[in-house]
């Protein structure tokens, strides 16, 4: 079983020439087909450890491993982990001026699997992949995110998802400023990608309203770069109703 495992993980940024720990000793194993929903309060570290796993030059590891069936993952590059079958949907998707999104996921798709896929299914299968998320198909000559809505651009980080077919997915607040029905559509499409390859997810979020689409296996309590409490789908319930203030009041 395809296995990604997080021991003692400390992290820290520069802020204003001074080192700021942010993850202070994560422990997490994610095996494949699970999913693990991290939430916490604002400033806990959850999105420095999306980051963190993704490669993201700011952050700098000062101690433990991130690993991938045993392989280390902080002495891959950006792209190798990427080929390696990690994947990150960011809370705040960038524009690419002049790269269409048909140029990009072409070209991410060849660097992922090594070889450029078929034209001739190619087209159909971004097509179908975009529809399935209620993009207009046209969406595919624009250039990636410029002048797409916040829910486009998360729909179209979950197309990436489904055709890339990664092994672990992070998924950063993929919720945030989606109504209603685009939460639907992008959690159905998470929900399809996990199904059809046995995706592992880390799915980030502050709320429990996508954990009613996304079904966890576990739920982790962040809290001032540790995780202060581990549970089943039962937690998350818990904190719809408590919120998170029994973590932050401190303990006579």
């Amino acid at each position: 079983m395809t296995t990604l495992k997080i021991t003692d993980l400390q992290v820290s940024i520069e802020a204003d020439g001074v080192k700021k720990p942010i993850l202070k000793g994560v422990d997490l194993t994610i095996n494949q087909g699970e999913i693990h929903a991290v939430m916490g309060p604002n400033g806990s570290g959850k999105s420095t450890l999306a980051y963190t796993i993704a490669g993201h030059p700011r952050y700098h590891v000062d101690g433990g491993t991130i690993e991938l069936d045993g392989e280390d993952v902080l002495a891959m590059s950006v792209d190798e982990r990427a080929r390696a079958g990690l994947f990150l949907a960011m809370q705040y998707p960038v524009e690419i001026p002049g790269v269409t999104v048909a140029n990009f996921l072409r070209t991410a798709k060849t660097a992922i699997d090594g070889e450029a896929p078929a034209i001739r299914t190619w087209g159909p299968t971004l097509k179908k992949a975009m529809t399935d998320l209620k993009m207009d198909p046209a969406f595919a000559a624009r250039n990636v995110n410029e002048g797409f809505s916040g829910g486009e651009k998360k729909r179209h980080e979950i197309v990436q998802l489904e055709l890339l077919k990664p092994r672990f997915a992070v998924l950063d607040e993929t919720d945030s400023g989606l109504d209603v029905d685009a939460l639907k559509i992008v959690s159905e499409g998470v929900n399809r990608a996990h199904a059809d390859t046995g995706l592992g997810i880390l799915l980030i979020t502050h709320y429990t309203r996508i954990l009613r689409y996304i079904k966890p296996d576990f739920v982790h309590v962040f809290v001032d770069g540790k995780i202060a409490e581990e549970g089943g789908p039962e937690l998350a319930e818990r904190l719809e109703s408590e919120g998170y203030d029994r973590y932050l009041t401190p303990t006579a």
